[in-house]
């Protein structure tokens, strides 16, 4: 199934480069401003999926909705297990079993400026990953993780690291 589909796309992006240029998207409206604890996400411009976000308890908030960590901790981990599921059909590699957890650890004494040491960022990341094949031995396992590691955008991006620019309109 996958690999039709790649073949497919691989086809096209190599006439037209163009069409492989993608852009995601999540955007937040800011209502309800009066709380500063909530909002809400919209995700992806065509299919506009509403997600309700919270603050953590531990920069003050109620954490009675994931937060932005959870959302990179999920981005993350659900990345790496669609990478997997997707090389392993290309390559017809029947998974009988997956987990994928991801951990983010940060000491939040930067962001609420108590220690201007303490770097505002997650200090580490730790992915716990399962995966059980009937069909791969020790070395094909390593071989799919390394697949999946080198083609998993999300966990590229986090590991290089990107560049961020900000536009602000409409100050006063």
């Amino acid at each position: 199934m996958v690999n039709e589909r790649h073949l497919r796309l691989n086809d096209l992006y190599k006439t037209h480069p163009e069409k492989a240029r993608i852009t995601d998207t999540a955007e937040v409206l800011g209502e309800h401003l009066d709380d500063p604890f909530r909002l809400t996400v919209t995700l992806n411009t065509e299919l506009k999926v509403p997600f309700k976000i919270g603050v953590h308890r531990a920069v003050g908030g109620d954490h009675d909705y994931p937060n932005p960590g959870d959302m990179l901790c999920a981005t993350l981990a659900s990345c790496m297990e669609s990478t997997t599921r997707m090389i392993a059909n290309r390559y017809n590699i029947r998974l009988t079993k997956t987990r994928v957890k991801v951990s983010a650890f940060v000491d939040v004494r930067g962001t609420l400026r108590v220690d201007l040491n303490t770097p505002v960022e997650f200090q580490s990341m730790h992915i716990d990953y399962e995966i059980t094949s009937d069909d791969l031995d020790k070395k094909g396992l390593k071989m799919l993780i390394n697949a999946v590691k080198k083609s998993c955008i999300i966990y590229q991006t986090l590991k290089k690291g990107t560049p961020i620019e900000i536009s602000v309109n409409g100050v006063k």
